[in-house]
């Protein structure tokens, strides 16, 4: 009988125990209900510590953060969007009558946002010359310039950019008229002076100098024709009075035109070696001496920075240098009045 009676009271405690959980349940879910019927779960949003809103679904709105960060704005040559950081999201629980403001907050964000162009810039030995928008169009100014077989095709390059600017860009036709150059015809420098001599060809005198410090008006300007060290100036020179100035650089450096003018003179002179004369207007003659290579012929136009010879060390010299000489009227003038 005793564990009969500690059987039915078991059960009776069960039972009780049963109610309680069931009003219990009944209870969380009314109250459930009641703050689902005031209340909707939502999600906060903070960026770089600042909050700025609510939002309903923060995959969404992740989700179009990173679709502008990848694809940009729609802007052409947009490679992507860089923005400081992304937006925190925390759940939380907002009264119903409350509205986000999703738009608000996705405008907020991108407007942080610093877009890189993405370009193509063709160099040309190192440096920089034209910009186009597509890695076809810079391959299509190559290619152009490989079959008009442009001089200096080995030279050119191309460098994909990135920048917070957009660069200028130049149309496929600029850029190779721009960058072509014509090939050198190759020239024959003949050693008799006679066969490479015209009109104001003739070979300045050594004793024909204007030994004063007055400077002479050439009524046109120069520019150096290389680049180097000088190793000897215009004047006396203690044996002897040097009508010239002599820059050193290495063998084959190309040398240019000082002015524009005409080839009166090209071959070889005894101790100027190969020498290349062009008279200018006004009288000026410039003189190029002990050249390796003679790249014009007599009677050619040369512009004014035109490669016309390269630096040697032919005739009386001991050394690779350019031996410059500016004269007026066949009187050589120093050239430090007007150069270096």
């Amino acid at each position: 009988m005793f564990h009969i009676s500690k059987i039915k009271k078991g059960i009776i405690h069960l039972r009780i125990w049963m109610r309680i959980m069931v009003l219990i349940s009944i209870a969380v879910v009314l109250i459930v209900s009641a703050i689902l019927f005031f209340y909707k779960p939502t999600y906060t949003v903070s960026y770089n510590g600042e909050f700025l809103g609510y939002v309903n679904n923060k995959g969404d709105l992740q989700s179009r953060i990173n679709e502008y960060v990848t694809d940009g704005n729609g802007e052409n040559n947009v490679a992507f969007i860089q923005i400081t950081s992304m937006p925190q999201y925390e759940m939380c629980l907002l009264k119903k009558d409350v509205v986000t403001n999703d738009e608000e907050i996705y405008n907020k964000i991108i407007q942080t946002g610093v877009s890189y162009y993405k370009y193509y810039t063709i160099m040309l030995d190192g440096a920089e010359k034209y910009n186009v928008a597509t890695l076809e169009d810079a391959q299509n100014v190559i290619n152009q310039l490989k079959e008009k077989d442009s001089n200096n095709i080995e030279k050119i390059t191309t460098v994909e950019k990135y920048n917070t600017s957009l660069a200028e860009f130049a149309s496929i036709d600029t850029c190779v008229s721009g960058l072509y150059e014509e090939k050198p015809k190759p020239v024959v420098v003949t050693p008799t002076p006679k066969t490479n001599k015209a009109k104001n060809g003739s070979i300045g005198s050594s004793k024909n100098v204007n030994r004063s410090s007055n400077k002479v008006s050439l009524g046109i300007s120069l520019i150096e024709p290389i680049s180097g060290k000088i190793t000897c100036r215009f004047g006396n020179q203690g044996s002897y009075y040097h009508t010239g100035l002599d820059i050193a650089a290495p063998r084959g450096t190309p040398i240019k035109a000082a002015a524009s003018g005409t080839v009166t003179y090209a071959g070889y002179h005894y101790s100027y070696g190969n020498l290349l004369i062009v008279t200018h207007s006004n009288g000026v003659q410039t003189y190029y001496a002990h050249c390796s290579k003679l790249n014009v012929s007599v009677g050619a136009y040369v512009s004014q920075g035109q490669v016309i010879a390269a630096v040697g060390s032919t005739g009386n010299s001991t050394g690779n240098h350019l031996h410059l000489e500016v004269r007026v009227n066949g009187t050589a003038q120093n050239p430090q009045n007007y150069l270096y």
